[in-house]
């Protein structure tokens, strides 16, 4: 049975001593019901090290970082820009698109958007837990909530934008992912981007749309086929 993973953003160095944080120590003492001499792992972006637990107590927990077992990585260029939906399908779409290995999400307003905000710290928890139990480094990066117009504005010219457009019939190519320096999914709200805003992401020199199915998809199941789908056509060709 592999070892324990637990997300440390601070910096770590081997053969040096640290307290776990409050929920860490929960999660150890009560969740796992860990004992001293237990081996966890730790990771951030710099890698992931394999730890002993030398000091447990009910509300005290301190480990050793032992061994560096993993290298940092490079991050994925692909991102998921997504129109907020509801709590539970937008919390499923936080996690699956983790795992998937989206390197940033940005939640989007549109004109059809019921939901304006999101529970950030919330947000962040789900997207850590998905990376320790996906055995990445690095969890996606949550960029605060934009308009549509300001997005697409403010792409980046040396981004894809990848339009999954329920109107379209084209399906993606891999000369269309080829040479951008990120890749950014765009997935729209429940109902659809209305017309005009169909017309305004088309009219943006960096947009291309593609089909990700016949049907008509829920939110959480378009991130999923879309994130897919362009992981395949990425990374096989």
């Amino acid at each position: 049975m592999s070892n324990i993973r637990l997300f440390h953003p601070e910096n770590i160095t081997e053969n040096t001593t640290s307290l776990l944080s409050k929920e860490h120590t929960h999660y150890v003492v009560n969740v796992m019901r860990l004992k001293r001499g237990s081996n966890l792992n730790f990771f951030n972006k710099d890698g992931e090290w394999l730890s002993e637990i030398i000091f447990l107590d009910r509300d005290r927990v301190e480990v050793k970082f032992l061994d560096k077992i993993k290298e940092p990585t490079n991050s994925s260029n692909i991102e998921l820009a997504i129109c907020l939906v509801k709590k539970s399908p937008m919390e499923t779409i936080l996690q699956k698109a983790t795992e998937l290995g989206v390197s940033k999400i940005i939640p989007i307003v549109s004109e059809r958007t019921e939901v304006k905000d999101i529970n950030f710290e919330r947000a962040n928890k789900i997207v850590v837990e998905a990376t320790e139990q996906s055995n990445q480094l690095t969890p996606p990066q949550i960029s605060e909530v934009t308009k549509l117009k300001d997005f697409l504005k403010n792409l980046d010219s040396s981004s894809k934008l990848l339009f999954a457009d329920i109107n379209s019939k084209d399906n993606l190519k891999s000369e269309v992912l080829k040479e951008a320096k990120t890749l950014s999914v765009l997935i729209g709200p429940e109902g659809d981007f209305s017309p005009s805003e169909q017309e305004l992401i088309l009219a943006n020199p960096h947009a291309v749309s593609f089909t990700i199915s016949k049907n008509v998809l829920r939110s959480d199941t378009a991130v999923i086929s879309a994130i897919s789908l362009v992981n395949f056509i990425h990374n096989d060709h």
